[in-house]
């Protein structure tokens, strides 16, 4: 059974960097967790959520002094406060509004601006689809990669949208269509948290597919509310 890929770097997040692997130079070359490390924590990204609102966004509380990943080459390199893995020198680091176990990064490609990370210290990784709590969820945003426009899903519609998801059957061996057109559409369902959560959804031609822990197939039913149009 092909797990989420998360799964694969839940275990990586235990040990903060993954083992060096030598190159064709003999230089072990480092596949690094995304983590930032503030106040002798490792903060580690949240892939599968978003920033809901730039509201949440607290105070500055530093910035990345180093960035490891390209510059660190010692699988037993021990991380310091400041050290990011993929962020630049520089990169200013705040506080989240009531969430103490979350850091957010100042990031332009990340949605609202900001990228979020969660305390490996004091939490454990729960944005998992089976960690929505599906009554609480009060809209779903759905754009398609590629394009600038997005729409909201709400009330008796949004309804319909959820229980097209939680009803997804997960398969134990799946390939996609590589013959036909591919399109990936992006999800993000909004409770009212700091954090929203954002899964991806591929349609390879013939099959909705997605991957909430195992590969999961959605019933076509799921298109309307994909394609770019006022429901």
């Amino acid at each position: 059974m092909r797990k989420y890929a998360l799964l694969v770097l839940l275990a990586a997040l235990l040990s903060g960097c993954r083992s060096g692997v030598p190159d064709e130079s003999g230089t072990a070359a480092i596949d690094w967790v995304d983590f930032v490390k503030w106040n002798g924590v490792e903060y580690h990204g949240i892939h599968t959520g978003i920033l809901a609102d730039k509201s949440a966004i607290g105070k500055k509380v530093g910035q990345v002094t180093f960035m490891v990943a390209d510059h660190i080459a010692d699988p037993s390199y021990k991380t310091k406060d400041g050290d990011a893995a993929f962020y630049k020198k520089g990169t200013d680091l705040y506080a989240v509004n009531g969430h103490p176990d979350l850091l957010a990064v100042r990031d332009k490609r990340a949605k609202n601006g900001y990228k979020l990370y969660y305390s490996t210290k004091t939490s454990e990784y729960k944005w998992h689809f089976a960690n929505v709590p599906i009554k609480k969820v009060a809209r779903a945003e759905v754009s398609q990669d590629g394009q600038n426009q997005s729409k909201m899903i709400v009330g008796a519609q949004l309804q319909l949208f959820l229980q097209l998801l939680t009803a997804s059957k997960p398969v134990d061996q799946f390939i996609p269509d590589t013959d036909k057109k591919a399109s990936s559409y992006q999800i993000v369902l909004y409770t009212g948290e700091a954090v929203a959560y954002h899964y991806s959804v591929q349609h390879d031609g013939t099959t909705y597919y997605w991957h909430p822990w195992d590969t999961a197939i959605l019933s076509n039913d799921i298109k309307r509310f994909l394609e770019n149009k006022s429901e």
